[in-house]
């Protein structure tokens, strides 16, 4: 048997409130006020796919040894590379070993349990004792569209296992049409869809029944005996008129979300089940469905072991920290879809040499410094010569990972003058818990905000974008702590 181990889900820290987009945009298409309610979850102008996924996985994988994961599988439709396995970059960023078996899953929007049932396949044939699933999106809808409105940037990470199971999965059906509702072509940024209508009645209200009820009648279970259904459906029409079909419950419907954040693509089912276990109880058996050119449909009963407590912050928990992103024209910004001054400083060519970025590895994507085992001095990046002048031993080091440690505020300075989409730059020293001293760009907070002293914590992000290369670069930044409660 397999299951879930752990699990977390990730929210951006921003939010826009749908208002105020229809405002600036709603004369373009008044039709967009029936989706101008609530708000939806922005990723900061450095996220994105990958780093959203770094810290769900970091989350998911706190208090296990994360070098025990044998497999990997990062599941995005808004992957930033084609050619580079992007799962290759979360990996050393979770301080997974060099002998995991890492994949891209993508293609449609129900990538997400398709990589979960890949992982459970692994898990079930003894070919791994572990695996971390990540799903992770940041689509993008161009403005006064309906995608603008409705989608939201979140990403969820499960470990599965064979043993220590807070849910085990007791069995799966698929279904698969090319049923084409959303599309994006090979050099599109933006997310298309064909007309609601045809995606709500010729797609959801079939695809969604059809897959639950193979489901049950697969693994010989009425509706009655199912304690909660996770499915992702933006439109809360179909959504009713499915339950209704089905015999869903209020009761046993999970909430989707959709005013809080937005529909995450890829992300949302897992999420959604993060939060249905959550709130479970044990003997809890819980539907969870991934929506995208057919459906994924999979089973699963809370054990007693749903109970234990994690310590890990609650998908409301995620919503409740949130700050509101209130110029538009930022966000656009942020999205490449407006194009501003940035200044001289924006034209210098400052992306990483290929051959650097291999040989420094380590330290850029696992943030992994030394320690002198002859006096215990914690140095970063890592050094052969101990830096204690009392000691200056020579190649007496061992690996010591900086990530997941805090740090306190030793300088800060904002930059004006520095290129950046969210000005001012903010930049300074850090001084690890146990040793370690570092500058560090900082991200997530304001320069008001921040004092000498202050704990932070490191945080996987978007070092640079080269848009002549059309080329993302990774490093670690702080967040401020406080920022996280």
């Amino acid at each position: 048997m397999a299951g879930v181990c752990s699990f977390a889900g990730y929210i951006p820290r921003y939010r826009i409130v749908r208002k105020n987009i229809y405002k600036q945009v709603g004369w373009v298409n008044p039709g967009a006020i029936a989706n101008a309610k609530g708000e939806k979850a922005v990723a900061n102008y450095d996220e994105d796919s990958v780093t959203m996924a770094v810290a769900a996985g970091a989350e998911a994988l706190e208090g296990m040894d994360a070098s025990q994961v044998e497999g990997l599988f990062l599941a995005s439709t808004t992957m930033p590379y084609k050619e580079r396995l992007n799962s290759g970059i979360v990996a050393p960023a979770l301080g997974l070993a060099n002998q995991v078996r890492a994949t891209d899953v993508s293609g449609a929007l129900k990538c997400g349990t398709s990589a979960l049932l890949a992982a459970l396949d692994s898990v079930r044939a003894g070919q791994m004792q572990k695996a971390l699933v990540c799903a992770a999106d940041c689509r993008l809808g161009l403005p006064a569209s309906t995608q603008e409105m409705v989608v939201g940037d979140a990403a969820a990470a499960l470990v599965i296992g064979g043993q220590d199971c807070l849910a085990q999965c007791l069995g799966a059906f698929s279904i698969t049409y090319d049923f084409v509702d959303h599309y994006r072509g090979q050099f599109a940024k933006a997310d298309r869809q064909w007309e609601d209508r045809w995606i709500r009645d010729a797609g959801l209200e079939k695809f969604i029944p059809e897959a639950i009820q193979g489901l049950l009648a697969k693994c010989g279970l009425a509706m009655e005996q199912i304690s909660k259904v996770v499915y992702p459906c933006a439109y809360p029409a179909a959504r009713m008129g499915i339950n209704k079909k089905l015999g869903i419950a209020p009761e046993k419907e999970v909430n989707p979300l959709l005013d809080q954040m937005g529909d995450s693509g890829s992300a949302h089912p897992l999420l959604m089940f993060c939060q249905a276990l959550e709130q479970a109880q044990p003997g809890d058996k819980i539907v969870l469905v991934g929506v995208g050119n057919g459906c994924d449909a999979l089973l699963w009963e809370a054990t007693p072991l749903i109970k234990s407590p994690s310590g890990r912050s609650t998908v409301a928990q995620r919503l409740e920290h949130r700050t509101e992103l209130t110029s538009y024209t930022k966000y656009l910004v942020w999205r490449d879809l407006l194009q501003v001054e940035a200044g001289l400083r924006s034209e210098e060519d400052l992306w990483t040499r290929w051959s650097v970025n291999w040989r420094q590895r380590d330290a850029l994507l696992g943030l992994w410094g030394s320690r002198c085992t002859a006096c215990g001095t914690v140095q970063f990046p890592a050094q052969r010569v101990c830096a204690n002048p009392d000691c200056g031993a020579t190649d007496q080091m061992q690996p010591e990972r900086m990530a997941g440690k805090t740090g306190t505020i030793f300088s800060y300075t904002g930059d004006m003058l520095a290129a950046s989409d969210d000005p001012p730059v903010i930049y300074g020293h850090i001084v690890f818990e146990g040793g370690g001293k570092y500058a560090f760009n900082f991200t997530d907070c304001d320069l008001e905000s921040l004092r000498v002293g202050q704990k932070v914590r490191m945080s996987f992000r978007r070092k640079y974008y080269d848009k002549k290369r059309d080329i993302v670069g990774y490093f670690w930044k702080a967040v401020p702590v406080r920022e996280e409660k």
